[in-house]
């Protein structure tokens, strides 16, 4: 008698699953989506495509600063009075070389960054875009 007093007077509720309505749910997800949890060949292309834009991108800012920076010595081989020229008492390679690669660097990173994450954004948008 204690038993059927846990339980309760009358049966149990008994709650409906019905599976067709999760899988409906499934089917809705964006197809970009899908393609990359499953990591599918069309998953496989997209990611790959990201990579690419970022490699390009980094290749890209790398060839600005192999020409602003090893531009230099070329421009003061070539031309030795640009070599010998002098701002602020500062010899002008030293003063190129020395400080404002500096900025040039960090202004190179910066925009690199901004890039980098403008395509990442780009790349998420295709993602989460709703199928047509």
């Amino acid at each position: 008698m204690a038993a059927a007093q846990l339980r309760g007077s009358g049966p149990a509720a008994r709650t409906r699953v019905v599976l067709a309505e999760v899988s409906g749910r499934r089917q809705r997800a964006s197809g970009a989506r899908t393609e990359l949890t499953q990591q599918t060949r069309v998953g496989e292309t997209l990611i790959r495509g990201l990579v690419r834009a970022q490699l390009a991108l980094a290749l890209q800012l790398s060839a600005v600063v192999l020409v602003g920076l090893g531009g230099l010595p070329w421009l003061f081989a070539i031309a030795p009075s640009v070599g010998r020229m002098t701002v602020l008492g500062v010899n002008l390679p030293w003063l190129l070389l020395a400080v404002l690669s500096f900025p040039f660097l960090v202004a190179v990173g910066w925009t690199y960054v901004r890039l980098a994450e403008r395509n990442e954004q780009d790349f998420t948008d295709l993602v989460q875009r709703p199928e047509r």
